[in-house]
């Protein structure tokens, strides 16, 4: 085994003397440079342009907040613009003192009278009533609603 290793070695010597002999030939050494030229040229550029996609993410983010800013700002100036109105004040007036416009008559109503012609809402159904459902039943179910486009009996 040392011996193949030897001759491996001794093969590998060879072609690398064969190789630095070959350097002094000028045309070589010229492609061995321009090659190395080559791929420094081309790794420069593919820095060049990573760092250009890190930019343009961070530009489009930014872009991006600004758009949303801009909304909320609008968003607060209709508000404000809301505030200022004189629908707002006459609302206002008559929720926060009570108030009436001119001609109107304003009629209080004792709070139970009130309550007694509103609607009891009926109760949601617990999660245990859907427990006592089989979950193979369900899950046919939740696969007959999404094949016949219908909204989920369970929501």
């Amino acid at each position: 085994m040392p011996e193949q290793y030897k001759h491996r070695l001794k093969n590998s010597a060879r072609l690398a003397r064969a190789y630095v002999m070959s350097l002094r030939d000028v045309r070589v050494a010229g492609q061995v440079l321009f090659a190395v030229i080559v791929l420094l040229v081309s790794w420069s550029g593919v820095k060049a342009i990573d760092a250009n996609y890190v930019l343009e993410k961070q530009i489009a983010t930014l872009q991006q907040q600004n758009a949303v800013q801009e909304l909320e700002n609008g968003n607060l100036k209709l508000q404000n613009d809301y505030y200022n109105s004189d629908q707002y004040l006459e609302l206002s007036a008559r929720q926060s003192f009570g108030l009436a416009a001119a001609g109107e008559k304003e009629l209080i109503v004792p709070k139970s009278v009130a309550l007694a012609y509103t609607v009891t809402e009926p109760k949601r159904a617990t999660k245990q009533a859907a427990g006592t459902v089989p979950g193979w039943q369900r899950n046919l179910q939740a696969w007959l609603d999404f094949f016949l486009h219908r909204q989920s009996s369970s929501d």
